[in-house]
């Protein structure tokens, strides 16, 4: 027997699942994060799982890991100091950038412009110039190279970033300059722009380029690390790191191009939540992943997560293939505090995190959290993370008291359930990012909720947005890990084209396809993936001609097979365009970039299949707990979810617990238990 270990680590806790890969049988664990060292809290959760299930660690075969090491790195600032080769005339790149201004009419007065992550100091020039056809306008000066590589050396930078222009058109330069800099700068990681994005777009290219370099050291010192620890403790089996878009990579490739795992925490618990949809019939869904520090949500038509080329981590955005993931500050961890200019209750970004975390944690935080607010409200159990952490109630109610007497209210209940509705109204600002701006009524979907917080707030959600069913999987906090190990291989290759429909013709469009898909596959069997198990999928960006940027467009493959592929292609982009800005042009059509992703198989978790019961859950009913919720007292039914049966329905006000989430279902609303486990929360009318 072997098994397959998914793990995530997130801001509060870290979550392993174990997998038998024969029976699709599964074991839970969950630990606390260990924000000086992630690897840490990995290894002990892990050793925890193994522990249950009664195997060594040497009989896990793969660990499939969602991290957050990058994202932290380009938050915190703590990343490597780079240094930037550019074609001489372009030393200012980053600086001069995009005159784009986040914010309303006043954003330019109020927004502070982030430093790059390339000093101007640490910005070197090289003097060779090369056209966007490919051809050498002026040939690489390797003395030049010398020096500038000199100076560089010279200022101790950590990582090296190279990005020329219209080198996607011909990287021989670049790759020349990567070979000069391993005799200059020894022992220097580099990063070249033709193998990070081979687009056009000279800001955008050496932007991701850098971040690469950005983030690479702390990646590979983590990984290292991890890998290390992972043998000393037995585990021979590899180490496979999440992708931004939802596959994965070999540790190797993880290290080599990190760009590409920015949002890799986040894409494994929408993997996750599209095998759950799909256990309970539905194929349209929104996710809501509430944790300790933030809420990620994203939206899936047809099982199928929309996929942007953009992947934004506080005030950076790269070019950067992603599952269109759109991150709120609020969490459990979430502070709520009373600014003395406003009076007015706000809550986060600021976050408790896991240390000290919230004040019910009794580690020394007094700060008023979302969490507090829950324990306050009676939302919360005595315990959580299966009695690894023991709630204090009076702490709870200490912390939110200094709200209610902050804002002169009556009672820690009325601050605390002020609290909860900000924090929902600021998810919900999330939850139409993703579907309204993007023309979809979130009533035409489901609503995935999961993350230890996402359970306790899902309800509420529901009814602000519509959206129901609300499904609440099974080991809602330990979703994102299911997502990392029921997640498959996946390559992309990418290639500038620029050529107008009317100058291209279907069979070259095919071609520049396959030729792509073959590089990407190249690399995928290199890391162990036969031919024959890859899927190959392509997407190509398209605009009208004149028009400044583009559109991404699925390519059905039936296309490349018919002569009609252009047609086909420019219909589709008409349809899309029309969606999101309800206008056409009768101007040709332009094809910018194009892609080809290459899959590998899903592998196989055997679904969960409750015993049905009759409807009644009075048999998982352990205790009664009073509440405050809609403005009022209640009481509130308290449920066992482990000794709920297919079939039973959950009328509210009711509180389901479970090992590692609390479902609170609301007055009004019921739970219907499904036969994969799942809750489905309805409005009773």
């Amino acid at each position: 027997m072997s098994y397959r270990l998914g793990v995530d680590v997130g801001g509060t806790f870290t979550d392993v699942l174990l997998v038998d890969e024969d029976s699709g049988a599964t074991w839970r664990a969950k630990t606390a994060s260990t924000p000086a060292d992630q690897a840490v809290g990995v290894l002990t959760g892990i050793e925890k799982v193994c522990a249950d299930a009664g195997i060594g660690m040497s009989e896990v075969a793969q660990v499939l890991h969602g991290t957050t090491v990058a994202t932290n790195a380009i938050l915190e600032g703590k990343g490597a100091t780079v240094g930037l080769v550019t074609t001489k005339g372009f030393r200012q790149v980053l600086q001069i950038a995009r005159s784009f201004v986040p914010g309303g009419l006043a954003g330019w007065i109020i927004w502070p412009k982030p430093e790059p992550l390339a000093d101007l100091e640490d910005t070197v020039e090289v003097d060779e110039r090369i056209a966007s056809d490919g051809s050498v306008v002026r040939p690489l000066d390797e003395d030049d190279v010398r020096r500038q590589l000199g100076k560089l050396a010279g200022r101790g930078v950590q990582a090296l970033a190279v990005s020329l222009i219209n080198s996607f058109a011909d990287p021989a330069h670049e790759k020349r300059i990567a070979a000069i800099a391993a005799e200059v700068l020894p022992g220097v990681p580099v990063s070249l722009s033709s193998d990070v994005l081979p687009e056009l777009r000279e800001y955008e290219r050496t932007l991701t380029t850098v971040a690469n370099g950005y983030v690479q050291p702390q990646v590979e010192k983590y990984v290292r690390h991890l890998s290390a620890g992972l043998g000393e403790g037995g585990v021979t089996g590899e180490l496979s790191i999440l992708r931004s878009d939802g596959g994965l990579q070999s540790a190797d490739a993880a290290v080599a191009a990190p760009v590409t795992m920015l949002l890799s925490g986040p894409a494994g618990g929408v993997t996750g939540a599209v095998w759950v949809a799909e256990q309970c019939g539905h194929r349209d869904l929104i996710t809501f992943d509430m944790g300790g520090t933030s809420t990620d949500v994203a939206l899936v038509r047809d099982l199928d997560p929309r996929i942007g080329r953009e992947t934004k981590v506080g005030d950076l955005s790269v070019r950067a293939s992603s599952v269109d993931v759109r991150t709120v500050g609020a969490g459990g961890g979430s502070i709520a505090h009373v600014p003395q200019l406003t009076r007015a209750l706000r809550v986060g970004p600021q976050s408790a995190g896991a240390d000290p975390g919230p004040a019910a944690y009794g580690k020394g935080g007094v700060e008023p959290t979302v969490t507090d607010a829950d324990v306050v409200l009676g939302y919360l159990p005595s315990s959580l993370a299966g009695g690894e952490i023991t709630l204090d109630v009076e702490a709870s109610r200490a912390a939110v008291g200094k709200v209610a007497e902050a804002m002169g209210l009556d009672s820690p209940e009325a601050a605390a359930a002020g609290i909860v509705d900000i924090v929902n109204e600021n998810m919900l600002g999330g939850l139409r990012l993703v579907s309204v701006q993007q023309g979809f009524d979130p009533r035409d979907f489901a609503l995935v909720a999961f993350g230890g917080a996402g359970p306790l707030h899902a309800n509420a959600l529901g009814r602000l947005t519509g959206a129901w069913p609300v499904i609440v999987p099974p080991g809602p906090g330990l979703l994102c890990a299911l997502g990392d190990a029921t997640t498959s291989r996946r390559d992309e290759s990418a290639r500038t084209v620029l050529r107008r429909f009317g100058r291209l013709t279907g069979a070259e469009l095919a071609q520049v396809l396959r030729e792509l898909a073959g590089e990407a596959g190249e690399r995928l069997a290199a890391q162990g993936l036969a031919r024959a198990d890859q899927t190959v999928g392509y997407q190509v960006d398209v605009r009208y001609h004149g028009q400044g940027f583009e559109i991404p467009v699925t390519v059905d493959p039936s296309w490349l097979d018919g002569g009609d592929a252009l047609a086909e292609l420019g219909k589709a982009f008409d349809a899309e365009h029309d969606r999101l800005f309800s206008f056409l042009l009768d101007v040709d059509h332009e094809l910018v970039n194009a892609r080809a992703t290459v899959t590998g198989p899903r592998p196989d978790v055997a679904p969960v299949s409750l015993e049905p019961g009759d409807g009644d859950p009075r048999g998982a009913l352990v205790d009664e707990h009073p509440v405050y919720v809609d403005g009022g007292h209640a009481t509130a039914a308290v449920y066992d979810r482990a000794r709920l049966r297919a079939g039973d329905v959950v009328r509210g006000p009711a509180i389901v617990t479970e090992m590692d989430s609390t479902t609170l279902v609301l007055p009004g609303h019921q739970a219907t238990v499904h036969a994969s486990g799942s809750l489905l929360i309805t409005p009773e009318a």
